[in-house]
């Protein structure tokens, strides 16, 4: 059967339900009133993933059977050093008796700060084996207060890190620091950690498999419970699964805080493949591998003629340019991807071929996705709307913060039965032929000059400028925009053409800045607050030398 979520989250009560009657396979009738009967079935075959069973809904027990059926497989490499399924799966047994002696009951919270390191995966095994929910962060990089934040938001009552990251690792009362790799170092007994200990109670798919913390709009950062059955919908069923199997190298490429880490370490562990941890070369770890999955921002920086050997790409996280991904889709299977943290990881997948069309393509299975109006109804095919997510991906929500829970998450009035769908704030459209267009947030809409500019609609004419490789818009003033691009070879003026043959006047940025690369932030993504003051800084610079030659 469908995954299905949990009808509570974390303690706020959903709304009722709309008693409407149940329409056809389950969709509410009187919200599609409006649309013809055509739009109505078109409504319904678009916006509905493919309905398929999920052979696992505890994502560690799909590890558990590689283990059992591949024990010597390797199962993951870091800086020429390897770890099999058994010994991982042992490792992972023997670290979660530990956390079992140390309090941590199914339903809990365990920190994992650490950096790319085969400790790092025996802490999250370790954590889902007893019961409990991995919440990751990068000890590298992530600031000390933040740490203690997350760690306090989250509850965690044990946190993993390893021995040279100790002292990095905010000290909480009743909360223990535990150096795994201390803990790895010490000889397995021989028979012993064969099975897992086994929480206090069975895990169930509605528990919590990872807490993730968002950027938050207010600055501070949102944790976001994911659950088992979450994960295991995307992660054990196709496309999702990628192809991944014994045999299948995929590169660990990604920040461990960021939720498509999950899906690098998660979909190759549960699906039997070798995970290649990288350090600090992209490229040589890409090119080493079979499947990639990556931000946008981060596959730019791999060179793909030395990656011959790559089958599969999966993007996600941001807007892909055009070029990125026809360049990539080349000979391999490449997948755009779109969904927030929220729906689990994406949501919706597209197998992208050069020269076609690049959308996000239609609902991953046992999900839909909706194109809602200002008054939540359901928009005609071609029609801009805000989407909406339902099904098997919903994450069970926010920490302590019912407002945004009831802002965000909404009973879900087309599956109906205390379902519950998520307000992505995406705004996008259905194609003639039932893709998904992204067509920004609802936020990157601004006012220029009193009109409305969409910002990614400016980037997209950028980055169809020869050469270019990534474009980013940002509002400067009421009146200005500014626009910056990579590389820096790039002429600004020949941009600056390019948008006022395609665009409005207001559209055209009063400035384009070339770059040898965009910033990225700490999980890959285009850092547009640097891009902003960047901004700023070079406004103000050049309004002194025209003060400085008046």
């Amino acid at each position: 059967m469908p995954v299905r979520q949990s009808d509570t989250i974390h303690g706020a009560t959903p709304r009722p339900v709309s008693a409407l009657p149940a329409g056809p396979d389950g969709w509410r009738g009187p919200l599609l009133d409006h649309l013809p009967p055509r739009e109505r079935r078109l409504f319904h075959r678009f916006g509905r993933g493919p309905e398929v069973t999920v052979p696992d809904l505890r994502i560690h027990q799909a590890f558990e059977r590689w283990a059992a059926a591949t024990p010597d497989a390797v199962a993951a490499e870091h800086l020429g050093e390897t770890i099999g399924y058994r010994e991982l799966d042992r490792q992972a047994n023997r670290l979660a008796a530990r956390l079992a002696d140390l309090g941590v009951r199914a339903g809990d919270a365990v920190g994992v700060f650490a950096s790319r390191s085969l400790p790092m995966l025996v802490g999250i095994l370790a954590t889902l084996k007893a019961g409990a929910a991995y919440v990751p962060q990068d000890v590298r990089i992530t600031p000390h207060r933040q740490l203690r934040q997350v760690a306090t938001t989250a509850r965690c009552r044990v946190v993993l890190t390893t021995a040279g990251a100790l002292d990095a690792v905010p000290a909480l009362p009743g909360v223990t620091r535990l150096a795994v790799d201390e803990l790895m170092a010490q000889p397995l007994p021989p028979g012993r950690h064969l099975t897992a200990p086994g929480a206090d109670r069975p895990v169930t798919a509605d528990d919590g498999c990872y807490v993730l913390f968002t950027s938050g709009t207010t600055g501070t950062p949102n944790g976001v419970t994911v659950t088992h059955g979450n994960v295991a919908n995307l992660l054990l069923t196709a496309p999702g699964d990628l192809g991944i199997r014994p045999g299948r190298r995929v590169a660990q490429l990604l920040n461990v805080a960021f939720d498509m880490a999950a899906w690098e370490i998660l979909g190759c562990l549960a699906n039997g493949g070798t995970l290649l941890v990288r350090d600090r070369d992209l490229t040589a770890t890409a090119a080493r591998a079979d499947v990639v999955i990556a931000t946008p921002s981060v596959l730019g920086r791999i060179d793909p003629d030395r990656c011959a050997g790559v089958r599969t790409v999966a993007v996600a996280g941001e807007p892909c340019p055009r070029p990125l991904a026809d360049r990539w889709a080349a000979g391999r299977a490449f997948y755009n991807c779109c969904g927030p943290t929220e729906t689990t990881i994406v949501n919706t997948m597209h197998r992208h071929r050069p020269g076609g069309p690049l959308t996000i393509g239609r609902p991953t299975p046992n999900n839909t996705v909706y194109v809602l109006d200002a008054d939540g109804r359901p928009c005609r095919i071609g029609e801009v709307g805000e989407m909406w997510a339902g099904g098997g991906c919903v994450s069970a929500g926010y920490l302590d913060n019912d407002a945004l829970n009831a802002e965000r998450y909404a009973p879900d009035p087309f599956l109906g039965s205390g379902r519950l769908m998520f307000r992505t704030r995406d705004r996008g459209r259905w194609s003639a032929g039932g893709e998904l267009e992204h067509l920004g947030r609802t936020d990157d809409q601004v006012k220029v000059r009193g009109f409305r500019v969409e910002l990614d609609a400016v980037s997209t004419v950028l980055e169809a400028v020869p050469g270019c490789r990534a474009a980013v818009t940002l509002k400067l003033t009421d009146r200005d925009l500014v626009s910056f691009v990579a590389p820096a070879e790039l002429d600004p003026q020949r941009c600056r053409d390019a948008v006022a043959a395609a665009l409005a006047y207001y559209c055209v940025p009063a400035a384009v800045h070339p770059l040898p690369e965009l910033p990225m932030t700490g999980r890959g993504k285009v850092d547009r607050d640097a891009l902003r003051r960047l901004a700023l800084d070079l406004r103000w610079q050049w309004a002194h030398i025209e003060e400085a030659a008046a």
